[in-house]
């Protein structure tokens, strides 16, 4: 039997100030990448509205970005399986004039 004792997990301390707390509402995403880059941005669209702007933009590296994915999917399916499967609508229409384009 080993005396040698179990590394301790570090612990990662995250603060969050007021105003990030607060959140920003999307029902909007884009995506966008690059060879070394995914940029999120998202976005508030108004019923009737002719423009939308970018609420918040992030940038993720292609390992976070699939990393992200595999967290959002089982959040999603934990949500499922307790309040059932989320509806979805068709998408609205993104204009072709969109930018700036993901590229690093």
């Amino acid at each position: 039997m080993s005396d040698k004792k179990a590394p301790k997990e570090k612990q990662l301390n995250i603060a969050i100030d007021e105003n990030t707390a607060d959140g920003i509402y999307s029902n909007l995403a884009i995506i966008n990448h690059s060879t070394s880059e995914f940029i999120v941005d998202f976005i508030t669209v108004m019923p009737g509205a002719p423009k939308a702007r970018v609420k918040s933009r992030v940038i993720l590296t292609p390992e976070h970005a699939k990393r992200f994915h595999k967290a959002l999917g089982e959040n999603i399916q934990r949500f499922e399986n307790a309040n059932g499967t989320i509806e979805t609508n068709d998408p609205p229409p993104i204009p072709l004039n969109f930018g700036p384009t993901g590229e690093a």
